[in-house]
């Protein structure tokens, strides 16, 4: 079954700032690449810092807060050292907090969640930037057609991984919303086929109404039987 990583949806073609790039030249470079961020970068490339569009907006207003407020007063509070900003490293939120191509969308998906962040620079083994990935790259296998989805689930889950009989399930899925009927032959199977098609990528949820022939989970009772839907 197809478990998208990391790699396979970061940007590799990363704008970067040095640490002694100024201001402006960070502004242009944010615009020219229309992106929102860049990592900034040391000598041999590795990620020391970041600086996004929000951190040249508070550079102007003199605010420390992202929502440019004194949480306490409720009234705008001044940071001087963002004020004497006068270059990338002088701006830039260190550490910087980083991502591998093997990782899972999954677990970094929840991993930015967790920290608050909208993007991590994406490093290989030797700490060198290879890319980097946000909330939208994450959301991209979301976007995945029900044809592709419906052709994992009965090729990938239900042939190789399971090797049920061909035919003996039949499977729909609309806007990313699988539908399971059909037969299968032990009680036990049910559960695993869920767990499997939710692990699919762009399976928003999963709706069964399958059968058992033999229910292996009561050895004392084998008649064919409706799994309650979950």
């Amino acid at each position: 079954m197809m478990h998208r990583t990391v790699a396979e949806v970061m940007t590799r073609d990363v704008a970067t700032a040095s640490p002694e790039a100024s201001l402006k030249t960070v502004a242009w470079s944010l615009a020219y690449n229309d992106v929102s961020a860049l990592p900034v970068v040391d000598t041999h490339h590795h990620p020391i810092g970041i600086v996004s569009e929000a951190d040249l907006l508070r550079r102007q207003a003199g605010l420390p807060e992202a929502e440019g407020r004194d949480q306490l007063r409720g009234t705008a509070a001044v940071d001087h050292r963002t004020m004497d900003a006068r270059t990338a490293a002088d701006l830039m939120s260190a550490p910087v907090l980083t991502a591998r191509p093997s990782w899972g969308i999954v677990e970094t998906a929840r991993f930015l969640n967790e920290r608050g962040v909208k993007r991590l620079p994406v490093i290989d083994d030797t700490g060198t930037l290879v890319g980097i990935v946000s909330r939208s790259d994450l959301l991209r296998p979301m976007l995945r057609r029900d044809d592709a989805i419906h052709e994992e689930i009965v090729d990938e889950v239900l042939g190789r991984t399971l090797r049920l009989t061909p035919g003996g399930v039949t499977v729909t899925v609309q806007e990313g919303v699988v539908t399971l009927s059909g037969t299968v032959e032990e009680r036990s199977t049910i559960p695993v086929i869920e767990l499997l098609c939710l692990s699919v990528d762009g399976v928003v949820s999963v709706d069964q109404s399958l059968a058992y022939a033999v229910d292996d989970l009561q050895p004392d009772h084998d008649s064919a039987h409706e799994a309650d839907n979950t």
